[in-house]
């Protein structure tokens, strides 16, 4: 009887302590902390979100929300190696965050460096379970770079499926030679 009381409690206990909990992640709660610099990024006023992300960045140094943006707006002002610096800071602090993988590959392809862009590709192919193809489209890019160019036709082709315009044009290009069909 007192097994069966005590178990009942328990269970109670667990039930109410779930609904008490906070259940936002880190990264969740830094999206809502910084909603005005995420919104100068969506309006595409870099600039002025680079330096309001300097100034989170100077508060909170653990957020890898801030570093990320920061890093986003580093990639657009073509600054490529703070880019870097930034997304690395970014995943370092949260290796979940898949749009860090991609912008990241992004900035070591304009530096150059296929095979790291290659591998940042391929690790947001990962992270977006199959769901942007802009990730494929770029790790194709990264692909032709370094002559695997039938890996990269399928990395297209994947793309055209999911939706992508950019690669059904870069499909019709050479090195390719088969014919594209679009769903």
């Amino acid at each position: 009887m007192e097994v069966v009381l005590l178990s009942l409690l328990f269970v109670f206990y667990l039930t109410i302590r779930y609904y008490l909990m906070d259940h936002d992640t880190t990264a969740d709660k830094d999206q809502k902390r910084f909603q005005k610099g995420i919104e100068l990024v969506q309006n595409r006023n870099f600039t002025e979100a680079r330096h309001y992300f300097d100034e989170a960045i100077g508060q909170y140094p653990k957020s890898a929300i801030a570093y990320a943006y920061r890093g986003k707006c580093q990639l657009i002002q073509e600054n490529y190696f703070s880019a870097i610096y930034d997304l690395t800071q970014a995943i370092n602090r949260d290796n979940t965050l898949a749009d860090c993988y991609l912008d990241r590959g992004i900035a070591f392809y304009h530096t150059a460096e296929y095979q790291q862009a290659f591998r940042e590709f391929d690790k947001a192919v990962w992270h977006f379970h199959d769901e942007k193809p802009d990730a494929y489209r770029w790790r194709a890019l990264a692909r032709i770079q370094v002559r695997q160019l039938p890996q990269a036709e399928n990395d297209l082709r994947r793309a055209v499926s999911l939706g992508d315009e950019n690669s059904f044009h870069l499909l019709l290009q050479p090195p390719f030679t088969r014919p594209v069909y679009q769903k």
